[in-house]
């Protein structure tokens, strides 16, 4: 046996072995790249649904009105970058909550919820409107 840069016999052999092996996997389910989504002979094809996306201004409503609901009976707000929150999305949080923590003393849980989700989505649509996050993704 020889040392230093010297091989083992048959290693060179299970490395091919091994390489065709691997190859071998990842070709399976391979086949004709024009094939995909075609439809058999006497059938047709069925429409794909189109994607859909969400606005910024829904996404951001969403998880402002979130995580409104989720901090109205604590007494602080968390980390904004722990709620995957910006900057921005998080100074409408605060106003939001400060608001609802107002109106559900004077009139209640529900008219608090119902005061988020309005007051979420009128901060989230104003702060689009000039721009939303300009100056960079944490502003």
């Amino acid at each position: 046996m020889r040392t230093g840069g010297a091989t083992r016999p048959g290693f060179a052999l299970g490395c091919g072995v091994a390489l065709v092996l691997v190859t071998g996997a990842l070709c399976v389910g391979c086949g004709d790249p024009g094939s995909a989504g075609r439809a058999s002979a006497g059938r047709s094809a069925s429409p794909t649904p189109a994607a859909t996306t969400t606005s910024p201004e829904d996404l951001c409503t969403r998880v402002v009105a979130h995580w409104s609901r989720e901090v109205l009976d604590s007494q602080t707000y968390g980390d904004y970058q722990t709620m995957g929150l910006s900057n921005g999305q998080y100074d409408i949080l605060r106003e939001v909550v400060d608001a609802a923590r107002v109106e559900k003393k004077k009139h209640g849980a529900r008219a608090a919820d119902e005061l988020i989700g309005r007051e979420a989505r009128a901060g989230c649509r104003d702060w689009y409107r000039t721009g939303g996050p300009s100056n960079g993704p944490w502003s």
